[in-house]
């Protein structure tokens, strides 16, 4: 049996889609920065947006100054000198039977038998400073044309900070996106060419591709003709059903997009903590995991340093604090509100003797954790 060739069928055939084939008119040809976002060109200058780009990536945008003066922050009362609570002993051994049940390989005899011989109580203060900002940057965005209001040009553009916004409480995250009025026009889809279907990617635009069957020969393995591809060599693509094309995924097939200046605001709460050094011995990063007695807070627009604060180191950071928000962030957001407080956490080291040997553990925090390193009764266990 005579083999046929894919030239029997036409010089279009297992090529290209003829309609993708024909070489397109030269002011057709795509820009090369098609598939890589809309090029610049798109975009329309828009006073007060000069510096937007498109997915973002501007900056935020440093806010007016104020045109009425702002509020200035009262000066807090000095904190009072407050007094470490001392835990009970019962207190004390309460804590500690409830660590030693927690960990499987700790024996309980020494929460049984040890004898507490001194208690000493240490006082360690946190102090936290909150800046609650509004931040603000803006994109070129793009979205499929269906009619929508067209405005550029029709009023001159508020400006970034002009455009109003509905805040959150304070302190409380949020994010918030508005179309800026007066930005939106219509254009061509860059990636389509205003055609509203780009080449399939599958077949790159030939509308068919090397039968499965066969392997693009056209026969099997008897020597007879391919039923799938009835000896093409050849299948029609099933992503785009051999038209050699797909809708266009960024216009959705309008062949238009609408392109504006979307405003992001974020409000948004940094925050800076320090917790001055004690001589308890109870390593730092534990205090992270607990609460503290609330001895002091003041929240105002701006808040005033510390002063006064029995211990110096907490009165320093408030000052350092302080100032650092003021340079880190003022310049590209707007300081809506300031909180700082200082916690009092307590902690209790415990000295206890267990058969004729010294031994320490620590009960600190509101919730009356334990930590005791050197637990002296523990088994090594293993789980099956």
């Amino acid at each position: 049996m005579e083999r046929l060739t894919m030239s029997d069928y036409g010089a279009n055939h297992g090529i290209v889609n003829p309609v993708y084939g024909l070489p397109a008119p030269a002011t057709a040809a795509a820009p090369a920065t098609s598939m890589h976002g809309p090029p610049a060109n798109m975009f329309d200058t828009v006073p007060g947006y000069e510096g937007t780009v498109a997915g973002g990536g501007g900056g935020y945008l440093p806010p007016p100054m104020p045109s009425v003066p702002m509020p200035v922050p009262e000066q807090a009362p000095s904190p009072p000198d407050w007094h470490i609570p001392s835990i009970s002993e019962d207190r004390a051994r309460q804590a500690f039977a409830t660590y030693v049940s927690s960990k499987c390989c700790y024996s309980s005899a020494p929460v049984r038998e040890g004898v507490i011989t001194n208690m000493e109580s240490f006082n360690t203060y946190r102090y936290r400073l909150e800046t609650f900002m509004e931040s603000r940057s803006t994109e070129w965005s793009q979205e499929p044309y269906t009619g929508q209001p067209v405005d550029a040009g029709v009023q001159p553009t508020p400006g970034p900070w002009q455009i109003a916004a509905q805040p959150p409480a304070f302190f409380q995250e949020c994010k918030q996106t508005i179309k800026v009025p007066y930005t939106s026009s219509v254009k061509n889809c860059h990636l389509c060419l205003g055609m509203g279907k780009t080449p399939c990617t599958t077949c790159a635009g030939a509308g068919n591709k090397v039968c499965r069957v066969c392997n693009g020969s056209g026969y099997r393995q008897s020597d007879d003709r391919c039923t799938h591809c009835n000896g093409r060599g050849r299948e029609n693509c099933s992503s785009c059903s051999g038209s050699g094309s797909c809708q266009c995924d960024t216009c959705h097939g309008k062949r238009q997009l609408l392109i504006f200046i979307n405003l992001n605001v974020k409000w948004s709460t940094e925050k800076d903590e320090f917790v001055a050094q004690d001589s308890s011995g109870l390593r730092g990063q534990k205090l992270e995991e607990v609460s503290g007695k609330e001895l002091f807070k003041d929240a105002q627009y701006m808040v005033y340093p510390v002063r006064g604060f029995p211990d110096v180191s907490v009165a320093q950071a408030s000052e350092r604090f302080v100032r650092d928000h003021q340079v880190k962030y003022a310049q590209t957001s707007r300081m809506l509100q300031q909180r700082q407080t200082i916690e009092l956490i307590p902690i209790t080291k415990v000295n206890y003797m267990w058969k004729g040997k010294p031994n320490v553990y620590y009960v600190y925090g509101n919730e009356f954790k334990v930590n005791a390193d050197d637990y002296p009764d523990q088994c090594c266990c293993s789980v099956m």
